[in-house]
Protein backbone atom coordinates (compact mmCIF):
# COMPACT_ATOMS: atom_id res chain seq x y z
CA UNK A 1 0.00 0.00 0.00
CA UNK A 2 1.22 3.39 -0.97
CA UNK A 3 2.28 5.78 1.48
CA UNK A 4 0.10 8.98 1.80
CA UNK A 5 3.25 11.24 2.36
CA UNK A 6 0.81 14.59 2.55
CA UNK A 7 -1.22 13.67 6.10
CA UNK A 8 -0.85 15.71 8.79
CA UNK A 9 1.47 13.16 10.65
CA UNK A 10 4.06 12.72 8.18
CA UNK A 11 3.88 16.26 6.73
CA UNK A 12 4.72 17.04 10.63
CA UNK A 13 7.50 14.81 10.73
CA UNK A 14 9.06 16.56 7.23
CA UNK A 15 8.57 20.30 8.13
CA UNK A 16 9.19 19.85 12.25
CA UNK A 17 13.18 20.42 12.27
CA UNK A 18 12.52 23.16 9.34
CA UNK A 19 9.82 25.31 11.76
CA UNK A 20 12.40 24.49 15.02
CA UNK A 21 15.14 25.85 12.83
CA UNK A 22 12.73 28.82 11.76
CA UNK A 23 11.30 29.77 14.81
CA UNK A 24 15.04 29.50 16.30
CA UNK A 25 16.38 31.61 13.98
CA UNK A 26 13.64 34.36 14.16
CA UNK A 27 13.97 34.47 17.86
CA UNK A 28 17.62 34.66 17.81
CA UNK A 29 17.15 37.46 15.51
CA UNK A 30 15.14 39.66 17.83
CA UNK A 31 17.16 39.23 20.48
CA UNK A 32 20.39 40.19 18.26
CA UNK A 33 17.89 43.34 17.23
CA UNK A 34 16.52 44.14 21.09
CA UNK A 35 19.86 45.88 22.69
CA UNK A 36 20.92 47.36 26.64
CA UNK A 37 20.98 51.11 26.99
CA UNK A 38 22.00 52.28 30.67
CA UNK A 39 20.24 55.69 31.85
CA UNK A 40 21.64 57.62 34.26
CA UNK A 41 19.53 60.33 36.88
CA UNK A 42 20.36 62.63 39.26
CA UNK A 43 21.08 61.55 42.70
CA UNK A 44 17.56 63.51 43.91
CA UNK A 45 16.60 60.65 45.65
CA UNK A 46 18.13 58.04 47.85
CA UNK A 47 18.99 55.30 45.53
CA UNK A 48 16.33 52.44 46.76
CA UNK A 49 13.35 55.46 46.01
CA UNK A 50 15.27 56.26 42.89
CA UNK A 51 14.68 52.75 41.67
CA UNK A 52 11.06 52.64 42.86
CA UNK A 53 10.20 56.10 41.11
CA UNK A 54 12.10 55.54 38.19
CA UNK A 55 11.32 52.01 37.06
CA UNK A 56 8.19 52.42 35.78
CA UNK A 57 9.52 54.81 33.71
CA UNK A 58 12.42 52.41 32.49
CA UNK A 59 9.68 49.45 32.00
CA UNK A 60 7.62 51.63 29.75
CA UNK A 61 10.59 52.50 27.55
CA UNK A 62 11.09 48.88 27.29
CA UNK A 63 7.74 48.03 26.22
CA UNK A 64 7.36 50.54 24.10
CA UNK A 65 10.86 50.29 22.19
CA UNK A 66 11.28 46.39 22.43
CA UNK A 67 15.17 47.48 24.18
CA UNK A 68 16.04 47.01 27.69
CA UNK A 69 17.31 50.03 30.00
CA UNK A 70 19.29 49.80 33.02
CA UNK A 71 18.91 52.54 35.90
CA UNK A 72 22.25 53.86 36.99
CA UNK A 73 22.42 56.39 40.36
CA UNK A 74 25.23 57.60 41.14
CA UNK A 75 25.81 57.41 44.98
CA UNK A 76 25.35 61.48 44.65
CA UNK A 77 26.26 64.76 43.11
CA UNK A 78 30.04 64.76 43.48
CA UNK A 79 30.17 61.15 42.06
CA UNK A 80 27.30 62.39 38.74
CA UNK A 81 29.64 65.66 38.73
CA UNK A 82 33.08 62.82 38.09
CA UNK A 83 31.03 60.52 35.89
CA UNK A 84 29.83 63.34 33.73
CA UNK A 85 33.67 64.77 33.83
CA UNK A 86 35.28 61.81 32.10
CA UNK A 87 32.67 60.92 30.08
CA UNK A 88 31.47 57.61 32.45
CA UNK A 89 29.66 54.93 29.73
CA UNK A 90 25.75 56.01 29.81
CA UNK A 91 23.71 55.66 26.81
CA UNK A 92 20.87 58.05 28.37
CA UNK A 93 20.88 60.94 31.15
CA UNK A 94 17.83 62.51 32.14
CA UNK A 95 19.33 65.78 34.00
CA UNK A 96 18.76 69.75 35.13
CA UNK A 97 19.65 72.26 32.13
CA UNK A 98 23.15 72.54 33.50
CA UNK A 99 24.25 69.16 32.97
CA UNK A 100 22.42 69.07 29.53
CA UNK A 101 24.45 71.55 28.06
CA UNK A 102 27.83 70.55 29.62
CA UNK A 103 27.48 66.74 28.01
CA UNK A 104 25.81 68.36 25.00
CA UNK A 105 29.20 70.86 24.60
CA UNK A 106 31.66 68.28 25.72
CA UNK A 107 30.94 64.89 25.16
CA UNK A 108 28.07 64.75 22.38
CA UNK A 109 25.14 64.21 23.96
CA UNK A 110 21.78 65.20 21.94
CA UNK A 111 18.71 66.40 24.12
CA UNK A 112 15.78 64.54 22.80
CA UNK A 113 12.81 65.53 24.90
CA UNK A 114 12.52 68.02 28.24
CA UNK A 115 9.89 68.84 30.75
CA UNK A 116 6.64 70.76 29.61
CA UNK A 117 7.53 72.44 32.48
CA UNK A 118 9.99 74.60 33.06
CA UNK A 119 12.75 74.33 36.11
CA UNK A 120 12.60 77.23 38.80
CA UNK A 121 14.57 77.10 42.27
CA UNK A 122 13.05 78.82 45.43
CA UNK A 123 15.05 79.80 48.91
CA UNK A 124 12.20 79.18 51.43
CA UNK A 125 11.58 79.54 54.90
CA UNK A 126 9.51 80.09 58.01
CA UNK A 127 7.53 83.63 57.25
CA UNK A 128 9.36 84.84 60.77
CA UNK A 129 12.73 83.92 58.72
CA UNK A 130 11.63 84.77 55.08
CA UNK A 131 10.71 88.62 56.41
CA UNK A 132 14.63 88.77 57.01
CA UNK A 133 15.23 88.37 53.37
CA UNK A 134 18.39 86.76 52.08
CA UNK A 135 19.91 88.88 54.16
CA UNK A 136 18.75 87.57 56.73
CA UNK A 137 20.23 84.18 56.79
CA UNK A 138 23.66 84.63 56.33
CA UNK A 139 25.26 82.99 58.85
CA UNK A 140 22.33 80.49 59.25
CA UNK A 141 22.06 77.25 58.32
CA UNK A 142 20.44 76.99 54.65
CA UNK A 143 19.93 73.02 53.06
CA UNK A 144 20.39 72.25 49.74
CA UNK A 145 21.18 69.20 47.66
CA UNK A 146 24.90 68.52 47.33
CA UNK A 147 27.48 70.57 44.65
CA UNK A 148 27.19 70.63 41.84
CA UNK A 149 23.20 70.23 42.22
CA UNK A 150 21.54 73.17 39.83
CA UNK A 151 19.93 74.10 43.33
CA UNK A 152 23.76 74.46 44.95
CA UNK A 153 24.50 76.43 41.70
CA UNK A 154 21.80 78.89 42.26
CA UNK A 155 22.74 79.37 45.70
CA UNK A 156 25.95 80.05 44.95
CA UNK A 157 24.31 82.73 42.70
CA UNK A 158 22.40 84.00 45.76
CA UNK A 159 25.36 84.38 47.80
CA UNK A 160 28.53 84.97 45.63
CA UNK A 161 30.25 86.57 48.71
CA UNK A 162 32.09 83.75 50.72
CA UNK A 163 32.90 85.73 53.30
CA UNK A 164 29.09 86.78 53.44
CA UNK A 165 27.05 83.45 53.10
CA UNK A 166 24.65 80.94 55.22
CA UNK A 167 26.07 78.07 56.56
CA UNK A 168 25.29 75.70 54.00
CA UNK A 169 23.89 72.04 54.66
CA UNK A 170 24.12 69.57 52.17
CA UNK A 171 23.51 66.41 54.39
CA UNK A 172 19.77 66.42 52.59
CA UNK A 173 19.06 62.69 50.93
CA UNK A 174 16.38 64.54 48.80
CA UNK A 175 14.79 68.16 47.85
CA UNK A 176 11.58 67.02 49.65
CA UNK A 177 14.21 66.07 53.00
CA UNK A 178 15.41 69.78 52.77
CA UNK A 179 11.71 71.27 53.70
CA UNK A 180 11.33 68.44 56.70
CA UNK A 181 15.10 69.91 58.14
CA UNK A 182 13.10 73.24 58.01
CA UNK A 183 9.95 71.73 59.90
CA UNK A 184 12.58 69.69 62.42
CA UNK A 185 14.38 73.04 63.10
CA UNK A 186 17.65 71.64 61.52
CA UNK A 187 17.81 74.56 59.31
CA UNK A 188 15.99 77.72 58.95
CA UNK A 189 15.70 77.59 54.78
CA UNK A 190 16.39 75.35 52.79
CA UNK A 191 16.55 75.53 48.44
CA UNK A 192 14.22 73.55 46.28
CA UNK A 193 12.69 73.75 42.77
CA UNK A 194 9.40 75.18 42.70
CA UNK A 195 7.35 71.30 42.18
CA UNK A 196 8.89 70.97 46.01
CA UNK A 197 8.62 74.65 47.26
CA UNK A 198 4.54 74.69 45.83
CA UNK A 199 3.30 71.64 48.10
CA UNK A 200 4.13 73.61 51.25
CA UNK A 201 2.30 77.00 51.39
CA UNK A 202 3.22 77.68 54.87
CA UNK A 203 7.06 78.13 53.75
CA UNK A 204 7.75 81.89 52.42
CA UNK A 205 10.29 82.20 49.25
CA UNK A 206 13.03 84.31 50.02
CA UNK A 207 14.61 84.56 46.75
CA UNK A 208 13.62 82.65 43.11
CA UNK A 209 15.68 82.00 40.65
CA UNK A 210 15.14 82.80 37.13
CA UNK A 211 13.18 79.81 34.92
CA UNK A 212 15.61 77.21 32.92
CA UNK A 213 14.57 74.96 30.47
CA UNK A 214 12.78 71.80 31.72
CA UNK A 215 14.87 68.79 32.62
CA UNK A 216 16.37 66.73 29.40
CA UNK A 217 16.58 62.97 28.37
CA UNK A 218 19.51 63.12 26.10
CA UNK A 219 21.10 60.73 24.20
CA UNK A 220 24.97 59.35 24.31
CA UNK A 221 26.55 59.99 20.29
CA UNK A 222 26.66 56.10 19.90
CA UNK A 223 23.09 55.72 20.79
CA UNK A 224 21.48 54.34 17.34
CA UNK A 225 19.15 56.92 15.48
CA UNK A 226 16.43 54.46 15.37
CA UNK A 227 16.53 54.21 18.90
CA UNK A 228 16.64 57.90 19.57
CA UNK A 229 13.40 58.16 17.72
CA UNK A 230 11.80 55.66 19.51
CA UNK A 231 12.49 56.71 23.19
CA UNK A 232 11.62 60.22 22.09
CA UNK A 233 8.53 58.91 20.86
CA UNK A 234 7.76 57.13 23.73
CA UNK A 235 8.69 59.84 25.89
CA UNK A 236 6.09 62.51 24.11
CA UNK A 237 3.62 60.11 24.70
CA UNK A 238 4.29 59.36 28.62
CA UNK A 239 1.65 61.38 29.35
CA UNK A 240 -1.25 59.39 28.12
CA UNK A 241 -0.18 56.89 30.17
CA UNK A 242 -2.60 56.61 32.90
CA UNK A 243 -0.53 54.04 35.00
CA UNK A 244 2.69 56.53 35.07
CA UNK A 245 0.70 59.28 36.61
CA UNK A 246 2.73 58.96 39.87
CA UNK A 247 5.55 58.72 38.53
CA UNK A 248 4.49 61.96 36.70
CA UNK A 249 3.78 63.63 39.97
CA UNK A 250 6.81 62.69 41.80
CA UNK A 251 8.92 64.39 39.29
CA UNK A 252 6.62 67.16 39.45
CA UNK A 253 6.07 67.35 35.73
CA UNK A 254 3.04 66.71 33.02
CA UNK A 255 4.87 65.29 30.61
CA UNK A 256 7.85 65.96 27.86
CA UNK A 257 7.81 68.36 24.58
CA UNK A 258 10.52 68.33 21.91
CA UNK A 259 14.02 70.56 22.83
CA UNK A 260 14.03 72.71 20.79
CA UNK A 261 17.73 73.09 19.01
CA UNK A 262 19.97 75.84 20.99
CA UNK A 263 17.33 76.21 24.37
CA UNK A 264 19.78 74.72 26.29
CA UNK A 265 23.03 76.81 25.12
CA UNK A 266 24.51 78.85 28.16
CA UNK A 267 23.48 77.03 31.02
CA UNK A 268 26.82 74.88 31.20
CA UNK A 269 28.35 78.40 32.81
CA UNK A 270 25.86 77.36 35.82
CA UNK A 271 28.97 74.95 36.50
CA UNK A 272 32.51 77.07 35.80
CA UNK A 273 32.74 77.62 39.41
CA UNK A 274 33.03 73.79 40.37
CA UNK A 275 35.82 71.66 40.44
CA UNK A 276 37.14 70.01 37.20
CA UNK A 277 35.00 72.88 35.18
CA UNK A 278 36.35 72.96 31.19
CA UNK A 279 35.46 74.97 29.25
CA UNK A 280 33.85 73.60 25.58
CA UNK A 281 35.82 72.81 23.12
CA UNK A 282 34.06 73.95 20.13
CA UNK A 283 30.83 76.13 19.61
CA UNK A 284 27.56 73.86 20.41
CA UNK A 285 25.15 73.03 17.69
CA UNK A 286 22.07 71.84 18.95
CA UNK A 287 20.63 71.50 15.86
CA UNK A 288 23.17 68.18 14.83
Amino acid sequence: MAVNTGSPVHMKHRFGPLILALATALAASASAQAADFRVTVEPSFPRGQAAEVYQPLLDYLGQATGHRFELHVPSNYHALWREIRIDSAVDFAFEEAHFTDYRAKRTGFTPLVRTIEPTRFSLIAMPHVADEGANGLIGHRVVSMPAPSLGSAVLGEVYPNPIAQPEIESSAASWRDGVEMVFADEAEAAMVPNYIADLYPNLLPISESRAFPGRAFSAAPMVPEDVRAAVREALLALDQQDELYTLLAELGISGFVDAEPGEYDGNDEMLRGFFGFKAAPVAYDAGN
